[in-house]
């Protein structure tokens, strides 16, 4: 059987179309195998290898041997493939229905742990440091920044607005996704000018939309995305990529944060004299205002002391 590419470059279509290429060739048991993943792959790419083969009437073997005629590693490999490419095409009420293989809750909170974990693990082990680096340098010199994240990614470029406009001057928050909206608000965008788009699975055609237009504008263009072959990666100067993931209808972008923390943290050495100056001001002010509750344990001071501050 021919090779497919590895999870980074594969669709779901093209696993469908080769399964459907090879069940020819195949044997009796891998067509059982390749009708069951044709006909419920929502379930069956969450089913272990010994599932697929009790459901099927096969052996575990068999199925792992399925998966790597298929050109995978073995069936890991295959079955996370799979759950990527699923994550772009299931709708929330597709990955509620997916959500049942959890069990109990303590299995619940274990599985998303564990995933999140997974995902932190792979974003660290494939990071590019070059295009890291590259990012850093496009923030320090633009003239103006826009952040835009919608949906799922919106607590990500709110995150991501909260510490630059600490860093920054002029940094703009699209965070609408109005069509008219978004294109008033990424309107004067030019040359010298920088657009950091974010968005997984499912990916935002707003946020893809605007990064063409910042390009056509003249404008540098950075995504944070999942992987090489997104929308957004092939309208971007520069893209990186952090692991992410669902869990029932929620997305999972614990690495997605870390990422965004590193970018932050990274413009902030390069900034290190100019957010001194801003969080002196700011401490006074806090200072002022009382922003901030100062006392080391509210139940180590006297009741009417706490109740006057409130």
């Amino acid at each position: 059987m021919s090779k497919v590419k590895n999870d980074q470059e594969s669709s779901y279509k093209s696993i469908v179309e080769q399964i459907e290429q090879e069940m020819p060739k195949m044997s009796k048991g891998q067509k059982s195998i390749a009708r069951f993943i044709l006909s419920d792959y929502e379930r069956a790419a969450y089913m272990t290898a010994a599932k697929i083969g009790e459901h099927t009437g096969v052996s575990e073997s068999t199925v792992v041997r399925f998966s790597m005629e298929l050109g995978f590693e073995g069936y890991p490999h295959f079955q996370k493939s799979l759950q990527e490419e699923l994550k772009v095409k299931l709708t929330y009420l597709q990955r509620l229905n997916a959500s049942k293989r959890f069990g109990d809750d303590a299995q619940l909170l274990r599985s998303i742990v564990q995933t999140d974990i997974e995902n932190l693990k792979h974003t660290y082990e494939h990071i590019d440091e070059k295009a890291f680096a590259d990012a850093v340098q496009m923030i320090l010199k633009a003239k103006k920044i826009y952040l835009m994240g919608l949906r799922s990614s919106s607590p990500l470029s709110s995150f991501m607005h909260f510490y630059f406009t600490l860093l920054f001057d002029d940094v703009r928050h699209i965070h609408t996704s109005s069509a008219n909206e978004v294109f008033e608000q990424v309107l004067p965008i030019g040359p010298g000018d920088l657009f950091i788009g974010i968005s997984f699975p499912r990916y935002s055609t707003r946020t893809i939309q605007s990064m063409q237009y910042a390009r056509q504008r003249g404008a540098s263009v950075v995504a944070i995305t999942d992987k090489a072959d997104t929308p957004l990666s092939q309208h971007a100067d520069v893209a990186l990529f952090a692991r992410s993931d669902m869990a029932s209808f929620v997305d999972l972008l614990i690495a997605p944060l870390s990422l965004i923390n590193a970018l932050i943290v990274a413009v902030g050495m390069h900034r290190r004299e100019h957010i001194e100056q801003t969080f002196e001001a700011l401490e006074k002010l806090w200072d002022e205002y009382k922003v901030y509750d100062k006392s080391k344990d509210t139940n180590d001071r006297p009741t009417d002391e706490v109740a006057n501050n409130e």
